[in-house]
């Protein structure tokens, strides 16, 4: 990870206090703040799943079937 202070430089329109406010609010609440993202994780897989292949992935399936056919 990097300093609060390269955070700051990669990140101007915050100051080291806002760097260490945040640290202190995620190390309080640490538990909650992984259950939210677990639970988002989740969330995004269950609608990946539901949802079925990106075009880019049906677009690719196409091309290699293409490919196969051609040979």
């Amino acid at each position: 990870g990097q300093s609060p202070a390269e955070i700051v430089a990669d990140f101007p329109q915050l100051t080291v206090s806002d760097v260490y406010a945040a640290l202190s609010y995620y190390l309080d609440h640490r538990q909650k703040i992984e259950q939210q993202m677990a639970a988002v994780d989740k969330f995004v897989e269950e609608q990946e799943s539901k949802a079925g292949p990106s075009l880019i992935e049906q677009l690719r399936q196409r091309s290699q079937t293409d490919a196969d056919v051609s040979s």
